[in-house]
């Protein structure tokens, strides 16, 4: 495997648009004529190539049209685009060849390991904080400031005995929040926000049971960490994919074959998980499946550690 960890975890950085030499284009212009360097503008070394051999910096000329620079900005853009969307159909349906392929040196197809896990954290957790709003605890429907207006309006003499009774309603329906429900609700928002956080410090410690359960196969822990990256992003992907599934197959095909079809989505995103284990790191169905069941279970406690921690944490902030 791939020894290179600062190129692997940092590496992959989208060349910026500007900086893009001059060559065949999606948006290519004839007219367009550029000043061709033969020195570096930065240390004066002959230039060779597309970029400088001596101190790295892109043989580029930025005395340019401001249609040139859109242009590469739209095709810097579209690149990327579709280095995303290749890298997220390999990921949903072969994880282990993600990881083996970016650990193989074949990084420049694929979007950066951690660059993808922070972009599916983000659309996860937030899926997770706006479908848990309902399980803060909110006990009023009003706030202070529309229930002060509504009790305004009540003390009015000249109010219809039909609008008096339809607000004393909405005032009863809606109780006042204590103090302990506004702090818990408060407490509830602040665990959930610091969430993502926790997984993040929760990777490294996976990859460090990966490194502990195949510490004979002289891997770098490195990639584990890659791999790790990689899984945790299938995960949150995969879970996103499967609820919106479900939420689609309830309201459209209710009854025994949506069930079906939900349990039969958990399965085949757990055995994606197996086989990415067995494929990642090669070794035999009975020892992988082992390894599965023993580090998920390690794994399992270091994130009820972790989710303690967090919890007290939050606990102890002001």
């Amino acid at each position: 495997m791939s020894d290179e960890p600062a190129k692997i975890i940092l590496g992959d950085t989208a060349i910026s648009a500007i900086e893009r030499t001059p060559g065949r284009r999606w948006f290519a212009r004839s007219k367009d004529r550029h000043r061709v360097l033969t020195q570096c503008e930065n240390c004066g070394a002959q230039l060779t190539g597309n970029y400088c051999a001596q101190c790295g910096q892109a043989a580029v000329d930025y005395r340019r049209s401001f249609r040139h620079v859109v242009a590469d900005v739209l095709e810097s853009f579209l690149n990327w685009d579709s280095k995303f969307f290749t890298t997220i159909a390999l990921l949903i349906l072969k994880p282990w060849r993600l990881t083996n392929e970016f650990l193989a040196g074949k990084r420049v197809r694929y979007v950066n390991p951690l660059r993808l896990y922070l972009l599916a954290s983000i659309l996860f957790f937030f899926a997770v904080n706006y479908g848990a709003k309902d399980l803060r605890l909110q006990p009023g429907k009003l706030s202070p400031k529309d229930r002060a207006e509504l009790e305004a309006d009540l003390k009015k003499g000249d109010l219809p005995p039909a609008a008096r009774e339809q607000l004393e309603a909405l005032l009863l329906e809606s109780p006042s929040p204590s103090e302990h429900g506004t702090k818990m609700g408060l407490f509830i928002a602040t665990l959930f926000s610091n969430l993502p956080y926790m997984m993040l410090c929760c990777i490294p410690l996976f990859a460090f049971v990966l490194k502990i359960l195949y510490i004979r196969r002289h891997i770098f822990y490195i990639d584990h960490l890659i791999y790790a990256l990689h899984i945790h992003t299938f995960a949150y992907v995969g879970i996103m994919l499967i609820v919106l599934a479900t939420i689609g197959l309830n309201r459209t095909a209710q009854g025994p074959i949506a069930g079906w079809i939900i349990a039969l989505l958990w399965i085949a995103f757990v055995v994606q998980i197996f086989l990415s284990i067995r494929r990642v790191y090669r070794q035999g169905w009975f020892i992988s499946t082992f390894k599965f069941f023993f580090g998920g279970f390690v794994y399992l406690i270091v994130l009820v550690v972790a989710l303690a921690v967090t919890f007290f944490v939050t606990i102890a902030l002001p």
